[in-house]
């Protein structure tokens, strides 16, 4: 066979009609596409075996909805998928909300103040010293979802001579935006002005102009906050101390929501503006800024990162151990 004929027949082989293989094609029970040495031909027998499981997946899908529609009510209730986070770890320390202890805790804890209303967030968000463009702009977006928030720049001060001018000032919560390679990677987040400290990774950050399908910007009505999955009391901790940072009050005619889901210790963050389309239909708007967090530790007291006093701190061995042992 000629140079040519042999490039003419690998066009053959590679055509995407070829790839389409027919219903009644099959393949042996020990049949192993590695085994195959030519490149082209096992490219083509793994799309072909592809594409066989596929229609296998999709006739056995249709068979079992069959019989399901045939018992009627008496078919059997469906499978629950088995996922890491329904086989999750039991921990001793979940919260159950009707425990005494935990209800003494909450009437006597750094937040008990804001939760008894008696005093009203009022948060700085500042950065790293000489921060970048996304970074400042990603500060900004955050004070347009929380209400009462000011943007400071460090200007090379250090956190504990910001921390008193912040207290000083009748503020409750002071934000640093910390960054790599111009890209906002932590956060600390500090309670005013007892503590607690909490240090975060911050990754996956869109910014409102790189969303697709995004709503119009966020009006100045305070939001609705949605705290989900925190079950342990470091979870609880964390979502009192989110639950804090905006005003006790809603304003429901905003239609805004902040939401802080925690899946798997990673806790993600989203905005959304909700939309009445008729009596039984509600739509969604994601406005953003979204980004997901990562705890790294949490400290009593404000920041103090030579003396300070840690109730929890992230070890990855321990981590590591079990993939289905969370921490929130």
């Amino acid at each position: 066979m000629s140079p040519g004929e042999m490039s003419r027949h690998h066009r053959i082989l590679l055509k995407p009609e070829h790839v389409d293989a027919p219903a009644e094609f099959s393949f042996p029970p020990t049949f192993s596409v590695s085994e195959i040495k030519n490149k082209q031909r096992r490219h083509l027998m793994f799309m072909k075996l592809k594409q066989e499981k596929r229609k296998q997946k999709v006739a056995m899908k249709k068979k079992k909805k069959k019989e399901r529609d045939a018992l009627g009510d008496k078919a059997p209730p469906k499978e629950v998928p088995k996922t890491i986070e329904n086989q999750r770890v039991y921990d001793e320390t979940t919260v159950n909300p009707e425990d005494e202890e935990v209800a003494f805790d909450e009437g006597t804890d750094e937040f008990s103040a804001y939760f008894n209303r008696l005093t009203n967030p009022k948060v700085l968000i500042t950065t790293s010293d000489r921060p970048r463009g996304r970074t400042v702009r990603f500060c900004n977006q955050l004070a347009t979802v929380i209400p009462d928030a000011h943007v400071y720049y460090r200007r090379g001060l250090a956190l504990k001579k910001v921390i008193p001018q912040c207290i000083a000032r009748g503020f409750t919560y002071l934000m640093v935006i910390n960054e790599d390679r111009k890209v906002p990677n932590g956060m600390v987040l500090c309670h005013l002005p007892d503590g607690p400290t909490a240090h975060f990774k911050v990754s996956s950050v869109r910014l409102r102009k790189e969303m697709k399908r995004r709503g119009k910007d966020p009006t100045e009505h305070s939001p609705e906050v949605i705290l989900n999955n925190f079950t342990t009391r470091l979870g609880h901790s964390m979502g009192r101390l989110f639950a804090a940072l905006f005003p006790h009050d809603p304003q429901f005619v905003g239609r805004q929501v902040a939401t802080f889901h925690n899946q798997r210790d990673f806790i993600f963050f989203r905005f959304h503006r909700y939309i009445f389309k008729n009596e039984k239909r509600v739509g969604i708007q994601e406005l953003g800024p979204r980004f997901t967090l990562k705890l790294r530790s949490l400290q009593k007291g404000t920041f103090d990162s030579k003396f300070g006093e840690y109730e929890w701190v992230l070890k990855r061995h321990e981590n590591d151990v079990c993939r289905r042992r969370f921490n929130l």
